[in-house]
């Protein structure tokens, strides 16, 4: 008796090689809509569903294939005696194959259709079949993606398919039914702007396995977001080794803070070591801003990740040339800057899409079985709220903003201490904001910092970093305020001669 094998895919890459050398394994063959249409084109012997079903298609297809002559078929056990009169008790023939892929909603879902043809493009019956051939799986194979085809073919001419290879075709679909159920559960989620639903529905699809985490002994991928319609994590990779997991990381934390320059008439660089800003300026052109950057801290940035929101000319090329780094990322480069910097076969060169993304704006910390979610840290201010005797000047004010920009993006307890928009010296990730303060100062002793501009990420509890800010010329500070003594910073920058703006936000990041 010959086995049948159910056929109805959206994706018609390859199909009709399949079934043909099915045909050639003693297979009969059961088709749909277009797909018999393709099939009997390709003059292959194929019945169509509405002989099986004795039902004809209806309702523009959405009913074709929801019919006990297949699911029974598909779903019978083959070892159970009751399950083998039933079947031939109402002329039953069995299913042994469900070649099946879906609707493509993803793909509607990337093309912004309205909401009516996003309505039609999600698929009932498909995900039925797949499901249940993925149920009864040890006795019916379920085929979801043309890439195993050939495997499949291979594996049955030689009577190799194992029950191990059924589960994993099976575990393959479920994750697939999955995958497209969260799709679908995400886009009502967002036309609804259910940002927090009773049921988080996140699906990943992987990009690449990582050589390794952050650490050689971790094991680590790369996945992107299946609902995803953009990520500023979009690039083309023009030179250099495979990303690891810090460079990725770090990536993300570079681009995360060019982000904030988007919008500005100037060009904006960015370098990072460990997450952490270790040099941010802007310029009239790439080369005056990523000069200002490296002046910033020409140590820390050795090894790091530099990015700029322009196009690399040849100038700047020669000198991060000269710098060991990592990685370099820009929205473009000049051909003579490319080949200057594939001088180095090792360093990545990136080229950026869009700083802008669609994406929902989540922040997400997986912790041990438990998920904590919320909104990406999107504002930088509230107000602009100068609350002492002495007025921050104009060029002040650009700079507290600058520096607002920088902090948001650092290790709390954060400091940034910056002039004529470039950061002069950083102190991110401390246990007391005065022990962040002293670091900056302290690694940066040899700096003039007279009339340069304080932000910090959260307010003052004290009036210590008023007064240590004060020995060392700067005259300006940019903090959320809030704390139950901000009267006590007010004063001391009264007494000072120090200007202090409120802004009413505060920019913890841990």
């Amino acid at each position: 008796m010959s086995k049948r094998a159910l056929i109805s895919v959206t994706n018609k890459e390859g199909i009709v090689d399949f079934a043909k050398k099915l045909l050639n394994l003693g297979y009969e063959i059961v088709s749909t809509g277009n797909t018999y249409k393709i099939l009997n084109k390709a003059n292959i012997n194929a019945l169509k569903i509405d002989e099986v079903t004795n039902f004809p298609e209806i309702l523009d297809g959405r009913v074709k294939t929801l019919n006990p002559y297949i699911h029974g078929g598909i779903l019978f056990k083959r070892d159970k005696e009751e399950h083998i009169n039933a079947i031939n008790e109402h002329n039953i023939k069995s299913i042994d194959m469900v070649v099946v892929n879906l609707y493509d909603f993803e793909g509607s879902l990337k093309q912004n259709k309205n909401h009516e043809e996003m309505i039609e493009n999600i698929d009932i019956g498909g995900p039925t079949l797949i499901r249940a051939a993925s149920k009864n799986y040890k006795d019916v194979i379920v085929v979801v993606d043309p890439s195993d085809y050939n495997y499949i073919i291979e594996k049955l001419k030689n009577n190799s398919l194992s029950i191990e290879d059924k589960s994993n075709l099976a575990f393959k679909a479920f994750s697939m039914t999955a995958r497209y159920d969260s799709l679908i559960s995400n886009y009502f989620a967002n036309i609804l702007g259910e940002k927090y639903p009773k049921y988080l529905n996140l699906t990943f699809e992987k990009e690449s396995e990582l050589r390794y985490g952050e650490n050689p002994h971790q094991r680590a991928c790369f996945y992107k977001e299946s609902f995803s319609q953009n990520s500023i994590l979009d690039f083309e990779k023009l030179n250099g080794k495979e990303l690891s997991f810090n460079n990725i990381n770090d990536l993300y934390g570079c681009l995360d803070i060019l982000k904030e320059f988007k919008d500005e008439d100037k060009v904006a660089s960015v370098a990072i070591k460990h997450t952490n800003p270790c040099g941010v300026a802007t310029g009239e052109n790439a080369y005056e801003a990523f000069k200002k950057c490296y002046e910033a801290d020409s140590v820390s940035i050795f090894g790091g990740i530099v990015g700029i929101n322009s196009t690399i000319d040849e100038q700047t090329a020669n000198i991060l040339n000269s710098i060991f780094l990592e990685i370099v990322v820009a929205y473009d480069y000049t051909p003579k800057a490319l080949e200057i910097l594939k001088q180095k076969k090792n360093l990545r060169i990136l080229k950026i899409k869009d700083l802008n993304t669609s994406n929902r704006g989540y922040d997400f910390k997986y912790l041990d079985g438990k998920l904590l979610a919320q909104d990406e840290n999107e504002k930088l201010y509230d107000k602009f709220e100068v609350v002492t005797k002495t007025k921050p000047s104009k060029s002040e004010i650009e700079d507290m903003k600058f520096g607002m920009k920088i902090v948001k993006h650092m290790k709390s307890n954060g400091i940034a201490i910056v002039k004529d928009g470039k950061t002069m010296a950083l102190g991110p990730g401390q246990t007391s904001r005065i022990f962040s303060l002293e670091n900056a100062l302290y690694n940066n002793k040899d700096k003039d910092f007279n009339g340069a501009v304080l932000a910090s990420d959260a307010f003052f509890p004290f009036d210590d970093c008023v007064r240590l800010a004060s020995k060392y010329g700067i005259k300006a500070i940019v903090q959320p305020g809030g704390s139950l003594k901000d009267e006590d910073s007010i004063k001391a920058c009264d007494e000072l001669g120090i200007s202090m703006t409120f802004t009413g936000i505060r920019h913890f990041k841990h």
